[in-house]
């Protein structure tokens, strides 16, 4: 396959049809439960909204517990929200991205921590597998008809090894392919799609993959603060570009990621090992989970967009901004009351204009 010239330009609908619990804890009162939740809290606006923008697609993030029962029986009533995704892109000219965001034995959340115990996925247990499988088997039935449809066969794997997750990644991809013969596929490198991981991924057997990154680094500045983080060195102020510090600096999960000197160069360096990829095998990249804390600094915040956008651009790497709406990435922030008074939201349609502004320079 050769690199497309398109590059993938679009947005998340996190907090949809996924971590819908994090959209109740932020408003308990109003929360109207899930399956209202699902039916109103994105809107033919919304789509309307993305393509307004000048974007290409969404991303739509899917927990499988939501839709499916505890044996992987397909619950109707909820995947026609996912029926209402699918139909509403298509309705607004937009790709639609179906992310496998959490399922049976894996939770890229729950995995953090030097502690924390393998993901069953990942255990050897193929009861695990053949759960994800099925789910695979059910959607990518469902949908691999739609043209516009792309199938991501897990967000942010975190496997004990990166052969493990190339074995498991194949079976998805092979899965989702048996059913769905002429779509796109989309699968990433271990340990949270991160960029340093790229160098044992392996491409898979099929000509029709998109290769998936995530980035959210240095987490020092872009989750400063964060209530969710409750490592001290995080409940600092700080800005970019900086230096975050030598190597012996403890981070967040005992990772030292966050140091050294952060500017666009070093963005450079981070993803090199996915642009060496992308060239060797000749097939496209999406860098589909990006964003910051939106109470960091705005000027700062802005400051790492340019130099990240102008990267991914500058190899021609696709994106999908996280997040859409809420769970405190929003581009549009509605009911978070830790974020009433930011200024950036400080407009009749609780939009933050100045990060939009940028998503769509690029």
């Amino acid at each position: 396959m050769t690199i497309p010239q398109q590059r993938l330009r679009g947005l998340n609908l996190g907090g949809w049809l996924s971590q819908i619990d994090a959209i109740q804890e932020k408003d308990p009162e109003k929360f109207p439960g899930i399956d209202k939740h699902i039916e109103t809290f994105i809107s033919a606006a919304d789509f309307a909204n993305v393509r307004s923008w000048g974007f290409d697609h969404v991303r739509v993030p899917v927990d499988s517990y939501v839709f499916f029962t505890e044996n992987e029986a397909p619950i109707e009533s909820r995947l026609a929200g996912i029926d209402r995704a699918v139909a509403l892109s298509k309705q607004h000219g937009l790709k639609l991205i179906l992310d496998l965001h959490e399922c049976p034995g894996h939770d890229f959340a729950d995995a953090t921590g030097s502690g924390a115990p393998v993901q069953k996925l990942f255990s050897g247990d193929e009861t695990f597998v053949k759960k994800a499988e099925k789910i695979w088997a059910c959607l990518s039935e469902r949908y691999g008809s739609e043209d516009h449809v792309l199938f991501e066969s897990l967000n942010e794997p975190v496997a004990p090894t990166a052969a493990i997750w190339n074995t498991i990644k194949d079976r998805l991809c092979r899965e989702i392919r048996r059913h769905a013969p002429k779509s796109t596929i989309i699968t990433g490198s271990n340990m949270w799609n991160r960029p340093s991981t790229y160098g044992e991924l392996t491409p898979v057997d099929d000509d029709n993959v998109v290769y998936a990154v995530h980035f959210y680094e240095p987490l020092l500045f872009t989750h400063q603060f964060a209530p969710w983080i409750p490592e001290p060195e995080i409940k600092v102020a700080r800005t970019y570009p900086s230096d975050y510090g030598p190597a012996d600096t403890p981070r967040k999960h005992g990772l030292v990621l966050s140091k050294g000197k952060w500017d666009r160069e070093r963005i450079v360096t981070e993803f090199a090992p996915v642009d060496a990829f992308r060239t060797r095998y000749g097939v496209p990249v999406i860098c589909d989970e990006f964003g910051v804390y939106t109470p960091v600094e705005l000027n700062a915040q802005l400051r790492w967009y340019e130099d990240l956008l102008s990267v991914l651009k500058d190899m021609g790497i696709g994106f999908s901004y996280w997040n859409y709406k809420n769970l405190d990435f929003g581009i549009i922030s509605v009911g978070e009351k830790l974020h009433d008074t930011l200024p950036q939201y400080d407009n009749a349609e609780r939009t933050n204009y100045r990060v939009l502004d940028i998503l769509r320079k690029y």
